[in-house]
This record gives C-alpha cells, structure tokens and sequence, in this order.
C-alpha cells in the first residue's frame, strides 16, 4: 500500500520543481516534503527526482505520479455519492496556445467543479504530454490512437496568412512568391511551430527558408501582424473583427489552413472527467468547422 502523503509530495515536487515551491502547495515544510521524498525513494529503490533546476522526476517517479493523479481522479468522482459532497479535482490539460487563446476556456468555464492545470504546447506536440502520463488529456492535431486512451474529434481550428495593409504593400507588392517570401518577416511561435511553414508548402512548395521573429504569444501575434512587424498564420476566431475591418488582410487571398484538432484522455479516468469532455465536445462544436 503506497503511503500517498509521499506520492503528493513526489508530484508536487514535479509539478512546481522545487522543493521550496512544492513545500508551499501542500502547506508543509521543506523538510518534511524532503522526509517524504526520502522515504518513498528508499522504499521504492529507485531514484526518482532529478536535483535541479528546475528538479523533474524520473521515468519511475512519472509512473508513480501518474498513478497518484489517477487514483485522485478517481476518488474525485465518488463526490457526488458522498455525504460531504463533491471536493474540486485537480485535471492537467495539454493545450495549445491558439485553442487557448479562441475557445478552451469557454470549456472551462462551462465545466464545475474542477480546476485546471494548464500545460502550453503546440498541437502536434501535446500529445507527447499524454504519451509520457504527465497529463489526464490533451488537445492534440493527432488522431491517435494512442494505448491506454480515446480520442474525439473536435473539429478545425481555422488559420488565415495574414499581415498589415502596409506590411503587404512594402514585402509583397506584387503578391506571393518564392522570391518575396525569402525577404518578407514572418512570425514563428516557436521552432516547434510549422504552421508557416505548412502553409507556404501549400502554396508555393517545400523547402523554402525565410526570415522569422519568433513571438511566444497567440495575441502577441495579432498585434505583431497589426504593427506591420510581420505575417503570420493566425486563427480567424482571433482575428475576425481585424479582418472586417481592413486592419488585416491576408496575403493570398482565400487560402486557409484548417488545423484538425482532436480530445484525447486517459481511458482509465475517462469517467472522472467526463463532464469535462462533454463541455470540450460542446465548445469544439460552437466554434470549430
């Protein structure tokens, strides 16, 4: 029977990644989430935090954490069958900045009874989050299937090339090329971020370099595009009023990428979350194609 005082301690230590940080989120000290950490590893023979900064734990410890948020999900759910009532349930999420920045929360919000732990990253990249146990579901580009767990699709988050009247006027006078896009600016989320790069394969081909600012923010985006700082691939659910308005305007006119996003979660704890899903299923119908 594992002692879950020092499973909670383990994942807090993952989770915040520090001891001191840890310490503070289960309202204990440093010493005792120390103790716990001490005992769990002696008892398991196993390393299973790697000092540092920040300290993350190890394939052993990430088993071990996820079987602890399992098993809380788990007894999350018996709330409503309970004399007390139903207590919050922590539920981690993988989700990309975009579907974030449009839609999610609207989920969210819709969903009682649960807080949120939010893990940002890019949709062909947060499946991995669920891959490794490190979250109870993700918003992914990937249809799976992935063991262990369901997918449903959720629909199309739709991306416009888009940039400023005076950004286009400057690079791109005589619209799109190979030619103009090796000099125009674009804007890159991160290096995981392919959207423009998909796009331009789409319309001009493989393989083409371009320069890039790089601008970790879905509304840092827009603003950077309505700046003139560059073009960029922006979801038309952000950036429709600009649009309208003639603030933006895409580069190619009626070329969009349409990004199909799916729901993936752990089968185990399918149940716990499932009003989650249902508001997710909900949201991903109201405002994805």
């Amino acid at each position: 029977m594992f002692d879950y005082s020092q499973l909670a301690a383990l994942a807090a230590i993952h989770r915040r990644g520090s001891f001191d940080l840890a310490a503070a989120s289960l309202s204990v000290t440093p010493s005792a989430i120390s103790q716990r950490l001490k005992a769990l590893e002696e008892r398991m023979g196993s390393l299973l935090i790697r000092r540092g900064q920040p300290c993350t734990a190890t394939p052993p410890g990430l088993r071990l954490i996820r079987h602890f948020e399992e098993v809380m999900l788990l007894e999350a759910s018996l709330g409503p069958d309970l004399p007390q009532g139903p207590a919050p349930m922590t539920i981690r999420i993988a989700v990309n900045a975009d579907s974030l920045a449009t839609w999610v929360l609207t989920a969210l919000a819709a969903t009682q009874n649960m807080l949120f732990d939010l893990v940002i990253d890019d949709q062909d990249h947060s499946q991995d989050w669920l891959r490794r146990g490190e979250v109870s579901a993700a918003i992914t580009s990937h249809p799976g299937p992935l063991q262990g767990c369901d997918t449903l699709p959720l629909g199309a988050l739709r991306y416009r090339a888009t940039a400023s009247p005076e950004f286009v006027a400057r690079w791109l006078p005589e619209g799109i090329s190979r030619t103009a896009l090796t000099r125009a600016p674009a804007l890159t989320f991160s290096d995981k971020d392919r959207l423009q790069r998909d796009w331009i394969a789409t319309q001009i081909g493989h393989g083409l370099a371009f320069p890039t600012h790089r601008i970790a923010s879905s509304q840092g985006f827009v603003d950077a595009a309505l700046l003139g700082l560059g073009w960029g691939m922006n979801p038309e659910l952000l950036i429709a009023n600009h649009l309208a308005a003639g603030r933006l305007v895409e580069i190619a006119p009626n070329t969009p990428l349409d990004v199909p996003l799916y729901w993936q979660f752990a089968r185990l704890t399918a149940a716990a979350i499932a009003p989650l899903t249902h508001s997710v299923k909900k949201a991903g119908d109201k405002f994805l194609l």
